[in-house]
């Protein structure tokens, strides 16, 4: 009926749901709406028709988009041991530590453990990687990032 390649209708549509979408995940503004559309070449009635579009539908796509997200779990407690073996019977002087953690996590009011066990060293390792990421957080670029995700 268009006169015009599937692919090419495929691409619109999905060109116009990327827009919608991402519009509505940063939840911008008319004005930048606007100006985002601007430069597609569009005429000013179907500029009009895509912000009324957009202005409509915004709130009942993030809840869709909320909907999709995962759900991650979540931390809940922390149970740990620390265990060394000092002798066994082919070596009498030996020192091995381990150290074994129970992590309790809530997922969609469920609760599950996990058990995980390791050597000091790389629990030092990784609680340094750990505090690495953490101050990455706090840079002003990460934080930018951050606030546009919600």
């Amino acid at each position: 009926k268009l006169n015009t390649g599937v692919d090419t209708i495929q691409h619109g549509v999905e060109g116009l749901m990327y827009l919608l979408t991402e519009s509505s995940k940063l939840m911008i503004s008319e004005i930048d709406f606007q100006d985002s559309i601007r430069v597609l070449g569009f005429s000013e009635e179907l500029n009009k028709l895509l912000l009324q579009l957009y202005l409509d539908n915004r709130k009942e796509i993030r809840s869709i988009l909320s909907e999709l997200a995962p759900k991650l779990p979540s931390y809940h407690s922390l149970e740990w041991r620390l265990d060394v073996q000092l002798a066994s019977r082919s070596l009498r002087q030996q020192i091995k530590p381990a150290v074994t953690m129970k992590l309790h996590l809530n997922q969609n009011e469920d609760q599950t453990a996990q058990v995980l066990q390791t050597d000091p060293s790389t629990l030092v390792h990784l609680i340094q990687q750990l505090e690495q990421a953490l101050g990455e957080m706090k840079t002003n670029h990460c934080r930018r990032i951050a606030r546009n995700m919600k």
